[in-house]
This record gives structure tokens, sequence and C-alpha cells, in this order.
């Protein structure tokens, strides 16, 4: 088998990415992962500029990746790598664990002649689509109610409005505006990353009852997760965690809460396409609602996604990532009346061209 890693900075020319956690976010630092074993190819790829969400610095990662690619065996069939990949990668990094693992369904897939949904477990899922939610990025009132107005009149119907970054009140005023220029034409939710105070919490959450919200995601840091069963006992909105949904002790303890609070789970934090599996099919029989989402990706990651979320029919999907991308070098995914659709095929039903991206290293053996 031979590997090759490529890198782009990938861009949205008409979007500007700003959360409380985040800060303004320029580009997608991306790295790929191309595969290629006989007549069959598989990509994989992870966003490696997200040290807001996991404190890894993009060149940590790059070098971690490096690091693992050296060390595989990629002399043994990649149906034998994956079922081993646990064990092999349990010493490195969750995004680097992720590349491997969505390059690695995405050519076993191919070779089988099945979708990745279909490997998944999901019935009937050549053509693999969901329903996605768009998320409302901070901006002035006016520019919001502009980017609400053009999802809304494409299609989407399920809205998350980034809190947090300024005052309550004012984050109280755009929800306002949300509901009087839709009223409940539309899902309303908002994520607050982490960025309430346990004191405040409580409070912020009643006021947001009038609003009749879907969900409110990490409303408190995860340092302050031990807050969680006293807030979703007072809350009138539901919670989800998202920031506090990041590890085997993390799942354990949001099935502990039997339900009461939903999970986010993103193959980025959980490392790939079969750990976020596993995860979803733990949830799913204990009762707990649960959302399949990203963080802004291109194409690759974000059809990773999807599949997750066709094979797992999750209550929610967060999966705009890919749109509006100006020069993703992955192709094939569709924004359309809500919803977001890969092509009749195999795989992850998706092309990459790897002229659109920067070789960084090869991998053979």
């Amino acid at each position: 088998m031979k590997a090759t890693l490529y890198r782009a900075d990938l861009r949205y020319p008409h979007l500007q990415l700003h959360t409380a956690s985040s800060g303004t976010i320029s580009g997608l630092d991306t790295l790929y992962l191309l595969l290629e074993e006989k007549n069959f190819n598989g990509i994989g790829e992870v966003r490696i500029n997200i040290a807001y969400l996991n404190g890894y610095s993009a060149e940590l990662v790059l070098s971690d990746v490096i690091r693992a690619l050296r060390q595989l065996d990629l002399s043994q069939p990649a149906s034998t790598l994956l079922l081993n990949l646990p064990a092999l990668l349990a010493d490195f990094l969750a995004p680097t664990r992720m590349l491997i693992d969505i390059a690695l369904h995405d050519l076993i897939a191919r070779q089988n002649g099945l979708s990745v949904a279909e490997l998944a477990g999901a019935e009937n899922a050549e053509t693999v689509s969901y329903h996605t939610n768009q998320t409302l990025f901070w901006t002035p009132i006016d520019e919001m109610l502009e980017q609400a107005t053009a999802y809304v009149e494409r299609g989407f119907t399920q809205l998350k409005l980034r809190v947090g970054v300024a005052s309550f009140a004012g984050d109280e005023a755009r929800l306002s505006a949300l509901r009087r220029r839709f009223g409940h034409e539309i899902s309303l939710s908002a994520d607050a990353n982490g960025q309430w105070q346990p004191e405040e919490a409580r409070s912020h959450l009643l006021a947001l009852a009038k609003f009749e919200m879907s969900y409110l995601e990490q409303p408190v840091s995860d340092a302050n997760a031990h807050f969680y069963p006293a807030l979703a006992a007072a809350s009138p909105v539901p919670l989800m965690l998202d920031e506090s949904m990041s590890s085997e002790a993390d799942l354990e303890r949001i099935l502990q809460l039997e339900g009461k609070i939903m999970a986010h789970l993103k193959l980025v934090k959980m490392g790939g396409i079969a750990p976020t599996l596993a995860a979803a099919k733990r949830l799913t029989a204990a009762g707990v609602p649960f959302m399949i989402g990203q963080m802004n990706e291109g194409g690759a990651a974000t059809a990773a996604a999807l599949h997750v979320a066709r094979a797992t029919q999750p209550r929610y999907a967060e999966l705009y990532g890919a749109d509006g991308l100006g020069n993703d070098p992955v192709h094939g995914l569709s924004y359309h009346q809500g919803m977001l659709s890969s092509p009749s095929g195999v795989g992850l039903g998706i092309s990459f061209t790897p002229s659109q991206a920067e070789c960084i290293q090869e991998f053979a053996q």
C-alpha cells in the first residue's frame, strides 16, 4: 500500500468564522491522506488548526501524523490495519487516528463495492443524504439576519446561533430577531462554547425559555462539567454537551445522566469513524439523544460525518462544514433543501484532486 500526505489551506469566500472559543478563523489548515492499494484508493481528512478545541498545535498534529505513518506496516491489507488500528494508534492523537481511520474506511468500502454508510451497517445507503443544520457565527445583527435568510431560502430549517461572544443581552436580541423574522418555521438552537460561568448559566437558561429552542450546547466549560446534572434539572432548554464529550470517561458520564443531556459526537474528538460509531451505538442503546457533527471542515471529513449520520440516524446532524468552500480539493458533495448528499457510488462518494493540495510526504512498503 502507498500512502501520500497532503496539506491545504481551505477558505470560505463569503463566510467569516467567529465563535466564543475560537475567535476569528481565516481558513482551515487541512491534512489529506491518500491511500492506494492495487486499483483502489481511499481519502482521509483532518483539520489541524483547532487548538482551541483540543489544545494541539497544527505542527504537533502534523508531526504526530508523520510519526504514525512511518510506524504503520503498510504491507498489510487495509482491512487488517483497520481492525488493529485501536491498538496500533493507542498512543497517538485523536486527529491522527481520525485521518487514518477515514482513509481506511473509504478504501475498504471501495474495495467491497459499498458506501461507507453501508460498511458501517446502514441499509440501502448507496445514495447517502441527511438533514443538517447551519450555524450562524458571531457577526453584527444585520449581517446575521442576512445570512440566516439566505440559509432559509435554500431550504435549511435548523439554525444554530453562536452565543457567549459579547453580552447576554446582545445574544437575547439576536435570538429575538431570528424568532421575529422566521417565527417557528425554523428549529432554533444556540451554542455557548462553554463561556458562561456556572452561577450565571442557570439564570441565562431560564431567560432563554421564551425562545422555545431545540437545545443549548455547552453552556459552561468542561472544567465545570460537574454542574451539568443540576443545570439539566433546572433548565427549561434541553442541554447538549460538545467540548465535554471527547473521551470514554465523558461517554460514561453522559450515559449515567440517563438521557437528561444530549451528546454531540465529532469524529475529530472521538478519533474517527469506528469509535464514533461505537459511541453512537451505546448512546442509542441507552436512549440518549445525540448529534453527529463536525468542525468547519472540507469535503472528505464532512462526507465521513455524513456517512456516520446515515448509519446511526441521530436526532440532529451538523454537517455544514464544506458548504461554501472556494478551494476544496474534494468534490462531489451537494447541499440542497436543508440536506447534504453524497453521490451514488462506493466509499465516501467523493473525489480528490491532488494537484489542488501540497504534497508533504510519501510512505510506502
